[in-house]
């Protein structure tokens, strides 16, 4: 998988950060977190996806006890896979999958280690993968959503579809927003 991104994220405090992939020469995007830099990118070694992998392990199986089979679905590999890594790019502290296909992209699998949470990671990487989705023609954007986390997801612009329903255990909602599109937004702003 070779994604470049097409965009950086404005920190909510301060200037663009910008700098370029010692990895793989491309782009990533920095999220600001406190004093910390969070680089931000997709995924395109291996070491990324182990790591993003192991962080869903971690998150949904060892704390919320999703059952392994059912985490690991097999969709990984025609996924897009967005990573957060350490300040000084040592391992993956956050990931979420993207799936494309359509018009609609699907994002799942958003987990953020225990100790990077709520530092506005989680909202920075949905921006991401809502940008990269419409930069590639989708018109939607959906989700299943645990409903503590509904929250969060709002913010980005997704609103409840649907009643609750369970899945791995666990109580979900679909949730969904209209991708305008860059051209049309352009407009609407003006």
């Amino acid at each position: 998988m070779s994604v470049t991104p097409e965009f950086f994220l404005r920190p909510r405090r301060g200037r663009r950060l910008t700098k370029r992939n010692e990895w793989c020469g491309k782009p990533v995007i920095l999220a600001s977190v406190g004093a910390a830099e969070i680089p931000i990118r997709w995924a395109t070694r291996p070491e990324e996806l182990l790591g993003a992998v192991s962080v869903r392990e971690e998150v949904f199986c060892r704390e919320q006890g999703v059952p392994r089979a059912e985490e690991l679905d097999g969709l990984d590999d025609d996924a897009l896979h967005l990573v957060a890594l350490a300040p000084d790019e040592s391992c993956v502290i956050a990931t979420l999958r993207l799936l494309l296909a359509g018009g609609i992209a699907r994002v799942g699998r958003v987990a953020v280690e225990r100790d990077w949470r709520r530092q506005g990671i989680a909202s920075r990487m949905l921006d991401a993968a809502v940008a990269t989705a419409r930069a590639r023609g989708c018109t939607q954007a959906r989700l299943a959503a645990q409903t503590q986390a509904t929250g969060l997801y709002e913010r980005a612009g997704f609103a409840i579809e649907s009643e609750p329903f369970e899945e791995a255990g666990i109580a979900h909602v679909w949730m969904g927003c209209q991708l305008t599109p860059d051209e049309e937004r352009r407009h609407l702003a003006l």
